[in-house]
């Protein structure tokens, strides 16, 4: 699972050696740290948030590391919000919600400095209003293993579809 880092600044990034930093989601990509993944193509990753808002809350990152949107090529953009609706689609299918919010914070609030888009499954009457929202835990290994498997199955089927 990612690691939450949005409270402690020094753990945004793990030292190799004091001039050398290493970025979460990049370990993440490069499978050297665990994560819930949902979905993966030639431009993204996308996986379980570790302390989401709603269960099924989902996070997209290119695969390249850019640190904001501005940062992201022109030809990489379509590509990558593609899959960013996609990943909605499914999320909302699979968790059955109302609709979604997706989000991108570029360096405010940004936990982890690798490019991010937050897909959080909503319903009416959430509790959700503004921008100040508590976490949730999955209560297992396992829950989360079955809401990453349901996204992953309705990526599958809204793919199939659409051939």
């Amino acid at each position: 699972m990612v690691e939450d880092t949005s409270s402690n600044w020094r753990t945004i990034f793990n030292f190799e050696s004091r001039s050398r930093r290493v970025c979460t989601f990049c370990e993440i990509i490069q499978g050297k740290r665990e994560a819930h993944q949902v979905f993966r193509d030639d431009y993204s990753l996308a996986f379980l948030d570790n302390k989401p808002l709603f269960l099924g809350h989902t996070l997209i990152v290119p695969l390249n590391h850019y640190e904001t949107l501005q940062d992201l090529p022109r030809e990489t953009i379509g590509p990558f919000f593609a899959d960013v609706q996609l990943v909605a689609r499914a999320v909302e299918a699979a968790i059955g919600s109302d609709g979604s919010f997706v989000a991108i914070n570029n360096r405010v609030s940004q936990s982890v400095p690798h490019l991010h888009v937050h897909v959080v499954p909503r319903r009416h009457g959430d509790g959700l209003k503004g921008f100040f929202w508590p976490r949730t835990k999955y209560q297992s290994e396992e829950d989360a293993e079955q809401v990453a498997r349901q996204i992953k199955d309705k990526i599958h089927q809204i793919l199939n579809t659409k051939k």
